[in-house]
């Protein structure tokens, strides 16, 4: 089968420089497997019989990032001079798989099929021989002859994703292939083919060495580049992957939500997902992780909310995020049941009334913004309508929020404290009055910017030095909590 293919400037250069020193190139992987399918492909690798010792000697700038399994990442300017990275990788062979990821003997080869027959998936095992064309340089299509000897043409056109050779063997060479071939699934909107499926299910105890870092990229890759990531969590549950990292989803497996919700907790999770934007899809697929322990048995789960944020806490520390990650999820999980009522021309009397006595004040908005935090305000707003979208029984009106954004735009124009560094106070000013440095230091902190979120007119250096020094003599002001 011949595909036609705009190999870019960049990757043309390197494929020459193989070629002229009179090595084999064969261009493989994920950038044929897109063409096929009719997607531009986004990284190009190239398969070689060049030692890594030869291709630190051809590539002037190139970085070794795994000599022992022949790896090189060659760093060539394209022709405005911009650096690209394109990976080479000399024919190889593996065996005796230890810790459920690496080969503990590797052999380079000169044999493209035993090269291509140790890789994953048969879309993933095709290759196409660039000596065959004409490398000039220029940007235009080629037409590469392509070489498919496990048939990854055929899977891709039945939508397919088929582990090449022995099924078994793939996933036991490699437990980090299992929870791939459900990304790719979800990605490519395939489905799994049954022997492979099988083998996903035969290997976890395989599945399960994998770290928890490699396991996290994998599964945020999914949810980023997949139009439908509950495609591949669902595929994870069945295989039984998703128990091994986040076994809390599972929780909401078949919990109803009476009279409020058309779906299960589980089935909603992965619905919101879907419809979430990238940057909020963990904490759409986290918002409800709560609700399984909080379930009263008749369709309410008061508390889900908190709850939920410590489960996603713990999760996300398992799954090694960063710090800054784990609380900007934590902080839309735990604050993604706001309610703002509003009153338009169309609400009933009786409605309005009782929405007037519950209309929020200034000062109810400053502790919304100041306990969500600036930064996090639009991503809340596209949380919950993302929630309410992926559920047909919601009550949800779009003008919650733009009437709470314009109150918002309303009260940032004043001048006001919303975070404990925009105090006119600091720590060093309250240990001067005899507090020792420590946790009080804070505590005190967070309490006077409580007391100015109220009443913003006490944001000065001397109402705060007042305030400070009643609170050490216990006269303590009646506030609302920021957390």
């Amino acid at each position: 089968m011949k595909v036609t293919f705009l190999l870019p400037f960049y990757v043309q250069k390197v494929a020459r420089m193989l070629i002229k020193e009179g090595y084999k190139c064969y261009l493989v992987g994920g950038a044929l497997r897109d063409t096929v399918i009719g997607r531009i492909p986004y990284d190009y690798d190239l398969a070689t019989d060049a030692k890594p010792d030869d291709m630190l000697n051809i590539f002037p700038k190139s970085v070794s990032t795994g000599a022992r399994f022949g790896m090189v990442s060659a760093l060539v300017p394209d022709k405005n001079g911009e650096i690209f990275e394109v990976q080479v990788t000399t024919f190889r062979s593996e065996e005796q798989y230890i810790d459920g990821r690496w080969p503990s003997k590797v052999a380079f080869i000169d044999d493209l099929d035993k090269d291509l027959g140790r890789r994953d998936f048969t879309f993933n095992a095709m290759a196409a021989d660039l000596s065959l064309v004409d490398l000039s340089g220029e940007d235009t299509d080629l037409e590469l002859e392509l070489y498919d000897p496990f048939e990854g043409v055929s899977d891709l056109k039945q939508k397919v994703v088929k582990a090449v050779g022995t099924p078994l063997e793939r996933f036991k060479e490699d437990g980090l292939r299992a929870f791939k071939a459900c990304r790719l699934a979800s990605q490519l909107g395939f489905t799994l083919e049954q022997a492979t499926f099988d083998a996903i299910e035969a290997s976890i105890p395989i599945a399960s060495q994998v770290s928890m870092e490699r396991i996290r990229d994998e599964f945020m890759k999914m949810l980023v580049k997949s139009p439908m990531p509950s495609i591949g969590i669902d595929l994870m549950r069945e295989t039984g992957l998703l128990k091994i990292f986040m076994p809390e989803l599972l929780e909401g497996y078949g919990v109803e939500q009476k009279h409020f919700h058309a779906d299960d907790v589980y089935r909603h999770s992965l619905k919101t997902c879907d419809a979430a934007p990238d940057n909020i899809k963990l904490a759409a697929l986290l918002h409800d992780i709560g609700k399984p322990r909080k379930d009263m048995g008749n369709g309410h789960f008061y508390g889900h909310d908190v709850e939920g944020a410590k489960m996603t806490r713990q999760i996300m520390k398992r799954l090694k995020f960063s710090n800054q990650d784990v609380e900007r999820v934590v902080i839309l999980v735990k604050n993604h049941m706001f309610y703002y009522p509003h009153i338009d021309e169309n609400t009933p009397e009786e409605e309005a009334r009782k929405i007037e006595e519950h209309r929020w004040t200034d000062a109810a908005v400053r502790r919304f913004i100041s306990r969500v935090g600036e930064e996090n305000i639009d991503d809340l707003f596209a949380l919950r309508i993302a929630d309410a979208s992926a559920n047909p029984k919601s009550s949800f009106k779009p003008e919650e929020i733009e009437k709470l954004q314009e109150r918002i735009s309303a009260v940032r124009e004043q001048d006001m404290a919303l975070k404990v560094s925009d105090l006119r106070i600091s720590g060093e000013d309250i240990m001067k009055l005899g507090v020792k440095k420590g946790p009080e230091v804070g505590n005190i902190l967070e309490y006077l910017l409580a007391v100015v979120i109220e009443e913003p007119i006490l944001n000065s250096h001397e109402s705060l030095l007042r305030e400070t020094k009643d609170y050490l003599a216990g006269k303590i002001k009646e506030v609302i909590p920021l957390r």
